[in-house]
């Protein structure tokens, strides 16, 4: 088998629902498999799969693994000899799979008919990123980053992140960097084993960034694939809170601990300015600018077919609108058409997903806020 998706879910059955039907559309045409792992969701997530997705391998666990557990037991069922672990509040365009195949093999000198280059003088590939973006198409630049040492996310922490983001890669360019995001990590199930996967004392945050260094630290070079573009809702499933400050740079700690030696000074400069960080952003509520007064229009070939009366616009005479929540007909377009519309359009739209088989509509507008679903009655 060439490849195992593996989804690891918690309570997002909407954007899970979406996300299936997006991995479905990618690997249609390859020799693949999808894996969801549910950590004990209590929201129907389980009942979505088996009932929407049959041809979907389902792994309902009796408790809540956390995120390193929860993705090292499912890549123990997975068959591919590639894996690619995504997060549920992502939307993949249908050739991201091919072309992250392309993209590994051809560092190998394997060809294969794609439109990535055929051959590469680089080192081995550890794990392959994508360009990133949340609901609104806005590029999230921790999509590539640096190794955080403790005076790179001191200055993080203090508000200077010109040493901890990859900026010397530009967001459209294939490179080299250091470190990848966990919501979509692609490599050879190998690699992933020989690196020994995520550490399970990471319950959520700061994995990623630990694999990513591990991979490095065995001889293996991560890449940024800026070609191919991964909408990530990213705010769905993390609430920026004072529990997740507190884990986030927790997590921090224990990677600080685990690769770098450091004084009492420096490890006392590194948790106080972590505990100035969660009491400050605690203490500030992140509200996303509402505008009002939006006209809703259904982009489709084929019009609403539901309870409420929705203007309906096609992909290409749509731009012509101002001020407009756009809904996506999943079913008249590819997601690459929509995703690459989104991409092109950052910010001049809100953006919508419907999804017909759960008579859903869903999106974000901000990385940091709670997505937004609505269920049409």
């Amino acid at each position: 088998m060439e490849l195992s998706v593996i989804i690891l879910n918690y309570n997002a059955k909407h954007f899970l629902n979406l996300c299936l039907k997006s991995v479905l559309a990618a690997t249609q045409d390859l020799d693949a498999e999808i894996i969801v792992a549910d950590n004990h969701s209590q929201d129907g997530s389980t009942e979505l799969v088996k009932q929407h997705f049959p041809q979907v391998k389902l792994l309902a666990f009796d408790q809540n693994h956390g995120f390193s557990k929860g993705n090292n037991l499912a890549v123990e069922q997975a068959s591919g000899e590639y894996l690619c672990i995504l997060n549920p509040d992502t939307v993949v365009p249908e050739q991201v799979f091919v072309e992250c195949l392309a993209f590994a093999r051809s560092l190998s000198g394997v060809e294969v008919k794609a439109s990535q280059p055929q051959s590469h003088d680089h080192k081995k590939l550890g794990f392959l990123g994508v360009r990133l973006m949340d609901g609104s198409g806005t590029f999230l630049p921790e999509s590539k980053r640096h190794i955080p040492t403790p005076e790179v996310s001191r200055q993080k922490i203090l508000g200077n992140d010109s040493n901890y983001y990859f900026n010397k890669v530009g967001e459209f360019r294939e490179d080299a960097v250091d470190i990848l995001v966990g919501a979509f990590m692609f490599c050879k199930a190998n690699v992933y084993k020989e690196c020994g996967g995520f550490d399970n004392r990471y319950f959520m945050y700061g994995e990623d960034i630990d694999l990513s260094y591990t991979a490095l630290q065995k001889g293996f070079q991560n890449y940024y694939l800026g070609s191919q573009t991964v909408l990530h809702f990213k705010g769905e499933s993390t609430v920026k809170d004072k529990v997740y400050l507190k884990r986030f740079y927790g997590a921090m700690e224990l990677f600080y601990d685990k690769y770098f030696k450091r004084n009492r000074l420096e490890k006392w400069l590194v948790k106080a300015a972590a505990k100035l960080f969660v009491l400050v952003k605690s203490s500030t509520s992140e509200k996303v600018q509402e505008v009002q007064n939006l006209k809703q229009i259904f982009v489709s070939e084929t019009g609403w077919q539901g309870t409420e009366n929705l203007i309906t616009r096609s992909l290409e005479s749509v731009e012509e609108e101002s001020s407009s929540e756009l809904i996506f007909d999943t079913s008249s377009y590819s997601f690459s058409e929509i995703l690459t519309f989104i991409k092109e359009h950052r910010r001049k739209f809100k953006y919508r997903f419907y999804a017909e088989n759960t008579s859903t509509i869903l999106g974000s507008d901000d990385a940091n806020a709670r997505g937004a679903v609505k269920i049409m009655k």
